[in-house]
């Protein structure tokens, strides 16, 4: 599960630092505008799938069993993956990005779910979580720092040598891909028919309303790392004066921010039982964070502002992933995909707001104000969700024996 985790983040990393070259040498127009929209637009196209199709692959997972959905994604992801290689129009890229992205959209529900399945305990269960959190992140800091290498490619007038750098970069990717499906395909086995989860109802009065609070914490905690990503970008560069490798180098210090908060939260340290009461403060240290960022007038005020905002953020996705798993049982893998889903149409969102804000002189630092005002309205959804989450079981577990003869001699009312 690490390793496709890793992959998928790594194949959706390592375009990154490229796009924007591939477009300005596929694209017919040379104005500036146009190619900028292509590029937001080409970018937003991978997780524009992923929101649409998250859900989906999750309910086939349970129905069908979570090794099959992550064979048919990964292979799926490796193939897209190594045709983007060979895409020579701008339509193109639009479609193998959004090939990218439907693949890749099986894996992360099926892999948590497949973990949530044959979790002994909560801290077995919270420590895998976390393990697969952290090989996301790192997929995600490595894919830029390579697809880098190969940046020379795109570059007028572009090299031959290089653009095969490139095209080397993502056939390694798909091969990365392909391994994990074998290794799934040689480790998990195959679900019997009469042991595939069985669709739970979808009515559920009391999971229903606590999951879609646990789906609205994951969706503006994304929004907020969107518009911080972008928004901290554009703050570097334009007003602090910073080069890509200072901009690099402060990325690379909240990923290791993140990395810290996801091994304290599931830590020995910390019972998982207890992460529950981590979301209302969570939240809070969130908005304050994005508060201080614009307000940090020194180098020292601005690594705690961005320490804040990275520590609180990779506090809160693992935190309602576990919870999500943990409460969903037998529909665990669709209502991962929705966690999913929500994710990244807030991702999506908040980078599109990071960009349109960080320009309206009305407002400084609006980029981080209006997204801790949006950040801070999650408060709502959770108020009182350690409460509602105590003591919770996951759905559908199967009783002790002495429970089951219990309920045998005391018919409900």
């Amino acid at each position: 599960m690490l390793l496709a985790v890793f992959a998928i983040s790594v194949g959706y990393g390592i375009v990154l630092p490229i796009l924007p070259f591939l477009v300005d040498r596929l694209s017919p127009t040379t104005d500036a505008r146009a190619l900028s929209w292509h590029t937001g637009l080409i970018t937003g196209t991978y997780i524009l799938a992923i929101f649409l199709l998250a859900p989906l692959w999750g309910k086939f997972s349970d129905r069908w069993g979570r090794r099959p959905v992550l064979l048919t994604g990964l292979t799926g992801f490796a193939v897209s993956v190594a045709l983007f290689t060979r895409f020579e129009s701008v339509p193109l890229l639009y479609l193998g990005r959004f090939f990218d992205g439907l693949f890749a959209a099986a894996i992360v529900p099926a892999a948590y779910a497949l973990i949530g399945d044959h979790a002994p305990s909560k801290e077995w269960r919270a420590h895998r979580f976390a393990l697969i959190n952290v090989a996301g992140m790192l997929g995600f800091f490595v894919g830029p720092i390579v697809g880098g290498l190969a940046l020379g490619a795109f570059r007028e007038p572009p090299t031959e040598a290089a653009a095969q750098a490139f095209s080397a970069l993502l056939l390694a990717t798909s091969g990365l891909a392909l391994v994990a499906a074998l290794a799934i395909g040689r480790l998990v086995p195959r679900p019997s028919p009469g042991r595939l989860p069985r669709l739970a109802e979808r009515g559920n009065p009391v999971n229903r309303p606590v999951m879609r609070r646990l789906w609205a914490i994951a969706f503006v905690t994304a929004v907020a790392v969107g518009a911080f990503e972008v928004g901290l970008t554009l703050r570097g560069k334009y007003e602090l004066g910073m080069d890509a490798t200072q901009i690099g180098t402060m990325f690379a210090a909240c990923s290791l921010v993140m990395f810290a908060a996801q091994a304290l939260v599931f830590s020995p340290l910390i019972k998982p039982d207890a992460t529950r009461w981590l979301f209302t403060p969570g939240v809070m240290t969130l908005a304050l964070g994005l508060v201080a960022v614009p307000l940090a007038a020194t180098d020292l005020a601005t690594a705690a502002a961005v320490a804040l905002v990275a520590g609180s953020a990779g506090l809160l996705s693992p935190v309602v992933t576990y919870w999500v798993s943990f409460t969903a049982g037998e529909t665990q893998g669709a209502d991962l995909g929705w966690a999913t889903a929500a994710a990244s149409l807030g991702q999506a969102l908040g980078s599109a707001a990071g960009g349109l804000l960080f320009g309206i002189t009305m407002l400084p630092g609006a980029a981080f104000t209006v997204t801790a005002a949006i950040v801070l309205s999650a408060l709502v959804a959770s108020f009182g969700l350690a409460q509602r989450l105590h003591g919770t079981r996951p759905r559908g577990a199967i009783a002790s024996v002495p429970e089951a003869r219990a309920s045998q001699r005391c018919p409900p009312h």
